[in-house]
């Protein structure tokens, strides 16, 4: 049922022009709840701020510039006093093999996908502290901390955030403030096609490619709606005592169970070594 102004929380949003941030946003919107919504191009969310007059404030954000989140984190607190939930979603896609990647591609994906996830979350943390209270969500990927070919910068990026997350959590705990790490499954978020960046292709690469390629398309499944991560993480946004990591999607939940079984599995064998070695 929703709030009442008056005890509505205040939620910030990074990456909430599309896919998962919007949906993170219209969800606390249908909760009563009041959103500073917050992506490089707002365009797509007049519609929604006409719909949600003095509830929904947004503000022109570019994660990777440090000074830019720090004022926006600031300017967020002017509007409505608070910060009580803050999803850390902005991120992109960077597709290629490890050897394709220039320099470039490579410190432009991380500056959005890590740096990103560390300014907000240092833009935030003292707000957060002086309240005595808040929830970061931090978006990261199903099984954060492994990778496979062709996305391997996307992992590397999302298993950072994914450790930043577990130390940042330890380190706040003590002043009220809560962490979750959000490791979303497969969604219909238009990343593939709006936030991607290809490598430029070799050709020693191609039989791999093809091999992942037909692979992909034997597992695909329909891409699930956005709509059902946001409503049940406005649900953890209310626990007292959320979990540190939560994975998003039943097939995506099956998946990590079957790779953390998978990693056991390959380090068993070689227990005496590895013992040896101590």
């Amino acid at each position: 049922m929703p709030q009442t102004p008056d005890d509505s929380r205040v939620w910030f949003i990074t990456g909430a022009s599309r896919g998962l941030g919007r949906a993170f946003a219209e969800a606390a919107l249908d909760a009563g709840d009041r959103v500073i919504a917050t992506a490089r191009d707002l365009s797509t969310l007049d519609a929604l701020i006409d719909l949600h007059e003095g509830r929904l404030v947004a503000l022109t954000l570019d994660v990777t510039r440090r000074e830019q989140v720090l004022a926006t984190v600031a300017r967020a607190v002017e509007v409505f006093g608070r910060l009580d939930v803050v999803v850390s979603n902005a991120g992109q896609l960077l597709y290629g093999m490890v050897e394709e990647a220039t320099e470039e591609q490579a410190r432009a994906h991380l500056d959005v996908n890590f740096f990103g996830a560390l300014w907000v979350a240092q833009a935030i943390t003292p707000v957060l502290r002086a309240q005595g209270s808040g929830h970061l969500f931090q978006v990261t990927v199903a099984g954060a901390g492994g990778g496979s070919a062709s996305t391997g910068l996307y992992a590397a990026g999302k298993a950072a955030v994914s450790a930043l997350g577990e130390a940042l959590a330890e380190e706040v705990e003590p002043f009220g403030i809560k962490v979750t790490l959000l490791e979303p499954g497969e969604y219909d978020t238009g990343l593939g096609e709006l936030g991607i960046t290809a490598t430029e292709e070799l050709d020693v690469y191609d039989e791999a490619r093809a091999r992942m390629m037909e692979g992909w398309s034997e597992a695909a499944e329909p891409a699930a709606d956005p709509r059902r991560a946001a409503d049940v993480v406005v649900e953890l946004s209310r626990m007292d005592s959320p979990p540190r990591h939560l994975v998003l999607g039943g097939t995506a939940y099956d998946d990590v169970l079957s790779e953390f079984q998978e990693r056991t599995d390959a380090y068993t064998p070689w227990a005496e070594l590895s013992r040896r070695a101590g």
